[in-house]
C-alpha cells in the first residue's frame, strides 16, 4: 500500500534522471496525497514525456467517478485478470518520480509514521498503470494508480505490501510498449532488501496541509513490530 509520497528534487534534476524533453516547472512536495495531480512519466512518440494525472484510478466503463471507490494502488498479482485493470498493464504503463513515500506501523492503537527512502535520498519510479475518463459532456481526466506487490525484507517491519518500484536503468524497458505479458510479470516483484531504508518520523505526516520539508525530520528508534499478513484487500477485491 502506498498512501502518501514525495518527490522533492528539482524539476531538472527529475527531467535528467527519466530523460523526457518537457521542461515543467513543479515544487518541491513532501507529502503528496491520493487525489491530488501528480507528476507522470508516460512513453508518447516513441519517448518518455512528462505529464500530470489525477492520483486515483478510474476505469473507461465507470458512469460515475463519485460513485467509484478511490483506487490508488493496484494490486499486482492480480491486474492482468482484473477487467479494470489488464488493459492498462498491457498497454498503458506508466512511471511516477518520487523520493520518499510513507507508510504507517501499528503498534496496538498506534500508528507510527515512516518516511521510506534510498539510503543516497536519490530518485525512484513507482511502477503505474494510467487511463483516460472520458465524460458524457466530453470532458476528460487523465489518472493514475501504484503498482504494488508484497514487502521485502526491509519494508515488512511497516507493512506486508510496498509499490512495485524501479530504478533508472529499467525505465526505457517499463515503458515500452511491445512487452509481452510474460517480460511484464518479470518487472512486478519487491526491491531488494537493501533498495529502502526506513526512518522513523513523527505524526506530523498525518495531516496533509501538512507539506514541508520538517516532516522528514527523523526521529530516535528503529521499527520494532512485524505486521501479520492481511487478507483485506479493498483496492484489488472490488474489480
Amino acid at each position: 500500500m502506498c498512501g502518501r509520497f514525495a518527490l522533492t528534487q528539482t524539476p531538472n534534476t527529475v527531467q535528467a534522471w527519466f530523460d523526457y524533453p518537457d521542461r515543467p516547472n513543479f515544487p518541491p512536495r513532501y507529502n503528496i496525497a491520493p487525489t491530488q495531480p501528480v507528476a507522470v512519466v508516460r512513453r508518447d512518440e516513441g519517448r518518455p514525456r512528462f505529464i500530470l494525472m489525477r492520483w486515483g484510478f478510474i476505469p473507461g466503463f465507470v458512469k460515475d467517478p463519485k460513485e467509484f471507490p478511490l483506487v490508488i494502488n493496484v494490486r499486482s498479482e492480480t491486474a492482468a485478470q482484473k477487467p479494470s485493470f489488464r488493459g492498462a498493464l498491457q498497454y498503458r504503463r506508466c512511471l511516477l518520480p518520487a523520493d520518499g513515500f510513507y507508510e504507517w506501523q501499528a503498534l496496538g492503537p498506534v500508528k507510527q509514521p515512516f518516511l521510506i527512502r534510498r539510503p543516497d535520498r536519490g530518485l525512484f519510479a513507482f511502477a503505474g498503470l494510467w487511463e483516460t475518463w472520458s465524460g458524457t459532456d466530453g470532458s476528460e481526466i487523465d489518472t493514475v494508480a501504484i503498482l504494488t506487490t508484497h514487502a521485502n525484507g526491509t519494508l515488512a517491519a511497516v507493512h506486508e505490501r510496498c509499490p512495485v518500484v524501479l530504478d533508472r536503468s529499467r525505465i526505457a524497458d517499463w515503458l515500452d510498449p511491445t512487452l509481452r505479458p510474460a517480460d511484464i510479470a518479470a518487472f512486478l516483484k519487491p526491491p531488494p532488501d537493501d533498495f529502502f531504508e526506513l526512518v522513523r518520523i513523527s505524526t506530523a505526516v498525518n495531516r496533509v496541509a501538512n507539506d514541508d520539508a520538517s516532516l522528514q525530520a527523523p526521529i530516535d528508534g528503529p521499527p520494532t513490530v512485524k505486521r501479520p499478513p492481511s487478507s483485506d484487500d479493498p483496492q484489488g477485491s472490488l474489480f
